[in-house]
């Protein structure tokens, strides 16, 4: 008998429709437990896809009191009186907030089915106003205390970062109504927000000094997410036919997971997370994809790197304090927050004697992806794709031909759109490192040796490449620089052809304006 295919639910963000309609479901119910016996206000910050409104709408669910849902979860057996009470839930992830009426509309309709459900036939004159009359009658009408989840607080500010006056206005409407969580407290039992990110200067942060942020804490490291226990027993049927579609082992197909969508951390601990989008595209498809870097583009992101002109080198290795992580101020965007809060770095390690974290790219889609949506803003691809210029690049590299190489490299960063600013030096080492990293060879920037640093090491299986770039210098004193300070020294008695190769590029002439190549052996 044919074993009945898994229903991955992917894309779906209602855990009622997903529990009625029998999908995978991933049990995490013991943090709804968690949450109704500790606190009153709540955020947890993660990447987009992460799960965030699938968690919020099992808190629907079961302070709706919809036990029948829960049957052989572990919620199901816990001492609970499952008597429903008022609950509110804004989805704030429903529109893009690109024009001013956005929000506007958003919130009237929203205010408007409250009113209405709870007989409400004169509003007040303001959102603030009337959320706060909502609050107070579905209270005083039940005798239970309201529930308040708001999925994608912050959205309508995430998507007008680039726009300050609008900014300005939505974070006011947003101010004004969350305030509303403070003064309307004797009549809230739980309020749950999630979002990317903390913006500090947002009433919810200033006036609830109380509320908990569960974005870095262990104990919920893995309320959103798949992890590495939850892979072995809710998959093992997706992983045997991934197997099978492969041909290799589940073992196999487990480390190969692990390399495209695990390595992302949340808490100091470091328990790994896979990214559950793409991996429940990759059970259902039986293909491996970047699916999430695909599902949206990150231009925020590339405007954060023209603006600030930061070392990509640095922000993708770089040191921080949990301040550099948890929060988000318009006046002053720090890349390294933003970039962790959208999940294209994570927390890589923990130093709890210095309280300090080292973050990185986690895992080879978002390296991969991340990089192939931004190389073309540095590069000149003449009409072709990434992958394309890629494999020209590659194959060059494993015969030898570094002549050829050059003329690629300089043809790619010619012609730049003067928006990049390649006639800045960390632009043009950003540029470089993109291009290296696609590669997937042995490849090392900012190689240290005994004696200073080789700006660019590739290995391939027959030959070792050893690169100086200087800007606005000599191509000469490039490949001097390589010989006095022995740079070829360690392998020197191998077996692979050692080519040496300096590089000089022109900050007028905004491209590579000379090289010397020198056969070492």
């Amino acid at each position: 008998m044919e074993q009945q295919r898994v229903k991955y639910p992917i894309g779906q963000q209602s855990f009622e429709q997903l529990r009625a309609a029998g999908y995978l479901y991933v049990d995490k119910t013991r943090y709804v437990e968690k949450i109704v016996q500790q606190s009153q206000y709540y955020f947890l910050g993660r990447p987009r896809r992460f799960g965030k409104s699938l968690f919020l709408t099992t808190l629907k669910a079961f302070f709706e009191g919809k036990r029948h849902l829960f049957k052989g979860l572990y919620i199901d057996s816990a001492d609970w009186e499952w008597r429903p009470c008022p609950v509110m839930h804004l989805d704030l992830n429903l529109l893009r907030y690109d024009n001013d009426a956005d929000l506007d509309n958003f919130l009237d309709e929203f205010l408007r089915n409250q009113e209405k459900l709870y007989g409400i036939m004169d509003p007040a004159s303001t959102y603030s106003l009337r959320f706060a009359e909502v609050i107070r009658t579905a209270a005083q009408l039940t005798g239970q205390s309201v529930v308040i989840l708001v999925d994608e607080y912050d959205k309508p500010l995430i998507n007008n970062i680039g726009n300050p006056k609008r900014y300005e206005r939505m974070r006011s409407l947003l101010g004004a109504l969350y305030s509303n969580f403070k003064s309307s407290a004797d009549y809230i039992r739980l309020v749950f927000l999630t979002g990317v990110s903390r913006f500090g200067k947002l009433s919810v942060f200033s006036d609830l000094n109380n509320i908990r942020d569960l974005s870095l804490e262990d104990d919920f490291a893995g309320i959103c997410g798949i992890t590495d226990e939850e892979l072995c027993s809710d998959f093992h049927q997706g992983l045997a036919e991934l197997a099978a579609a492969s041909g290799d082992t589940v073992d196999a197909e487990r480390a190969r997971l692990k390399s495209y969508y695990d390595g992302y951390h949340f808490s100091d601990n470091c328990l790994d997370i896979y990214n559950p989008f793409s991996l429940l595209n990759t059970f259902a498809k039986r293909k491996y994809r970047n699916y999430w870097i695909e599902s949206g583009t990150p231009t925020l992101l590339l405007k954060v790197l023209q603006q600030t002109g930061i070392d990509l080198d640095y922000l993708v290795n770089a040191i921080c304090d949990s301040s550099d992580l948890s929060g988000l101020d318009i006046d002053n965007i720090r890349p390294i927050a933003l970039f962790y809060q959208t999940g294209y770095l994570t927390i890589k390690e923990y130093n709890e004697r210095r309280n300090i974290y080292r973050v990185g790219l986690p895992n080879k889609e978002v390296t991969e992806g991340f990089y192939s949506f931004i190389l073309p803003y540095y590069a000149n691809l003449r009409q072709k794709t990434v992958s394309s210029v890629i494999n020209d690049f590659i194959d060059d590299l494993n015969h030898g031909a570094s002549e050829s190489f050059m003329r690629r490299l300089q043809s790619l960063f010619a012609g730049i759109s003067y928006e990049m600013k390649m006639e800045e030096e960390r632009n043009v080492q950003n540029a470089m490192l993109i291009l290296f990293t696609l590669l997937g060879l042995d490849t090392d920037v900012e190689y240290r040796t005994s004696d200073g640093r080789i700006d660019i090491l590739i290995r391939t299986a027959d030959f070792i490449y050893i690169m100086e770039l200087k800007f606005d210098s000599s191509a000469e004193s490039a490949i001097a620089q390589i010989k006095e300070k022995r740079y070829d020294l360690p392998w020197s008695t191998g077996r692979r052809g050692i080519i040496t190769i300096g590089i000089n590029y022109s900050s007028a002439q905004r491209r590579i304006d000379s090289w010397v190549i020198d056969t070492a052996r």
